[in-house]
């Protein structure tokens, strides 16, 4: 009877070990696949983010380009609003400097 125990002592820790190796195997394959799950994540955010950045830099861009194009058209016209201005002033000084030669 002891030795018949002592069978089934052992197969009971035969079966316990077995159980053991097979958890150990599949929290390996868990921590594997959650590695795997995990870089892929992160691949995956690095990705919208470089097409985040991307997106905002042209928008960005376009941006810049409206401003120095508003600026642009405003000097332009600020410059021909002091041209005319100018050339109104040349005209008059034109005629004073004509009336002061003749009138001499």
């Amino acid at each position: 009877m002891l030795a018949e125990n002592m069978k089934y002592i052992l197969a009971a820790e035969y079966e316990a070990n077995q159980v053991k190796l097979i958890v150990l195997n599949k929290s390996k394959e868990s921590i594997e696949q959650a590695k795997t799950d995990g870089e892929k994540s992160v691949e995956t955010s690095i990705a919208r983010a470089k097409a985040e950045i991307e997106q905002l830099r042209k928008s960005s861009d376009r941006k810049t380009m409206e401003a120095a194009t508003e600026l642009a058209s405003s000097t332009a016209n600020k410059l021909a609003t002091m041209r005319a201005r100018a050339d109104r002033r040349l005209d008059t000084v034109a005629q004073r400097i004509f009336e002061r030669i003749v009138s001499v």
